[in-house]
């Protein structure tokens, strides 16, 4: 699941109304920016909803926790490749370039005639998705006031709340229907009324007076390292050797060790200085926020499991499945006005949450725990909205704690962190999910009883690293002097 993710907001920066953020040339770049996201995140909900229906049309069961690997993976190059992007084509030029590469990976899964097709085309999806979301929260800081900064992140960051009303119904009716290629081109005409709003409201006299981002160097071999260490991973889980996927864990995790040893003596950073030190409280923030991303990618395989063990319908299970992101908008929108120990206590409370609701699913998901269907069904719903609402509810917190913490003369580096250890989390969390589900016998022996092993052991095993972030969170409010 993606997630709303900040630019640097100073703690001190007042804030204007709402009513600022909408009227006159304000609302029209809002509107510009929120597209951006909007489009992003409704393809994320919409794909969760069809790809049920997508394996059963054109094969590939054991791929696909892939689709999922691929998009955030080329996300993560997307977003890193976006800050060069805005500083070499501008605002206009970066949304437009960004929204075409996404449409192209829509046209290409929309006519996919098989699961490598399909993965190709999630791949140059998540490229431009990816690119699309960093420079919609870049932007804030070129188009708007410092002011409308906390507002514009809050309707940016809403956007995922709206795309669990339109994505799976989108998804879920294509699919029900027996037409999932159409929930894909219903993609390319928003693209391309996005990229009209663009080229008409991000226009050059718009933004030069704003400070554009030089052109800064990139973390190229950083970068390589993670992307590196994900597929490892992944491609460890289509052995059905115990031994090799275990190799296929190690050598990723090894990949991602690398990555940071690199990091830590690169002239161009991927993440601030301290950032790599797990002692360090920016370390100890980073670290969270990876681990909750990596319990939140279970979401992946929900519709799947619904539909095999519940019997449910693609719209249904899409609804469904699009509880865990309405939790954590909703918690986040709510929690952002907390402050204090308040707020402390929320970022300590989460990670419990979020772990709990994950145990929680281990038991409902496979059978039901012995309820009535429709019980079962509202509490796997109110456990689903509980792991979102568990990241949620700490997230805006976790992002101020980075932004204060980060080295003076890094914030711009540790904002843009931010966008990176998220999609990496994601993406690392995706190729273990397809592991454990896939060992735990989602294909062999598959059907009802491969479904029901799968789900215990994914959301069991899952629940680990949440668990391990009520660790971190209480390092990190601890050093806070928060008792």
């Amino acid at each position: 699941m993606s997630s709303p993710v900040s630019p640097s907001l100073s703690p001190s920066v007042s804030t204007a109304t709402w009513s600022d953020l909408f009227t006159g040339t304000n609302g029209w770049l809002a509107l510009a920016l929120t597209g951006g996201v909007a489009l992003h995140a409704v393809n994320v909900h919409i794909v969760t909803t069809v790809l049920p229906s997508v394996v059963r049309d054109i094969g590939g069961l054991d791929w696909y926790a892939w689709s999922t690997t691929l998009f955030v993976v080329a996300s993560i190059l997307g977003a890193v490749l976006s800050v060069r992007l805005l500083g070499v084509a501008g605002p206009r030029d970066a949304c437009m370039a960004a929204l075409a590469v996404f449409a192209l990976g829509s046209a290409i899964c929309a006519g996919a005639p098989s699961i490598p097709w399909m993965l190709a085309g999630r791949s140059v999806q998540g490229l431009g998705g990816g690119t699309l979301a960093a420079l919609s929260y870049a932007l804030i800081r070129i188009v708007f006031a410092p002011a409308l900064w906390p507002r514009a992140v809050a309707l940016v960051s809403g956007m995922w709340g709206v795309a669990t009303l339109c994505g799976p119904a989108v998804g879920g009716l294509f699919a029900q229907a027996g037409h999932w290629r159409w929930a894909f081109w219903t993609l390319l005409p928003v693209a391309l009324l996005q990229a009209l709003l663009a080229a008409l409201k991000l226009r050059p006299a718009r933004t030069q007076a704003a400070a554009v981002p030089a052109r800064a160097g990139i973390p190229l071999a950083q970068v390589v390292l993670l992307m590196a260490s994900v597929m490892v991973v992944a491609v460890g889980g289509l052995s059905s050797a115990l031994m090799v996927q275990g190799a296929g864990v190690a050598a990723g995790l090894a990949l991602g060790a690398a990555a940071i040893a690199w990091d830590r003596r690169a002239s161009v950073r991927l993440l601030p200085s301290g950032a790599t030190r797990l002692r360090s409280p920016l370390g100890a923030v980073y670290a969270s926020i990876a681990l909750l991303l990596i319990g939140t990618t279970t979401e992946i395989f929900v519709p799947y499991f619904l539909q095999v063990l519940q019997g449910l319908t693609p719209l249904a299970a899409g609804y469904l499945t699009a509880a865990m992101a309405a939790g954590w908008s909703v918690s986040s929108l709510v929690s952002s006005g907390c402050t204090g120990a308040r707020a402390e206590r929320l970022q300590r409370a989460g990670p419990m949450l979020c772990a709990a609701a994950l145990l929680a699913l281990a038991v409902l998901v496979p059978a039901g725990a012995g309820l009535p269907a429709s019980a079962g069904m509202a509490l796997c719903g109110v456990a689903l909205a509980g792991v979102g609402a568990g990241v949620g509810m700490g997230w805006p917190h976790l992002v101020t704690r980075l932004l204060t913490l980060a080295p003076p003369g890094e914030t711009d580096t540790a904002s843009a962190a931010i966008t990176t250890v998220q999609l990496y989390g994601m993406a690392i969390g995706a190729a273990m999910a397809g592991l454990v589900a896939n060992a735990a016998g989602l294909t062999r022996p598959g059907g009802a009883a491969g479904a029901q092993s799968a789900a215990l052991w994914l959301f069991a095993t899952f629940a680990l690293p949440p668990a391990v972030a009520i660790l971190l969170a209480r390092r990190i409010t601890r050093r806070q002097g928060i008792s």
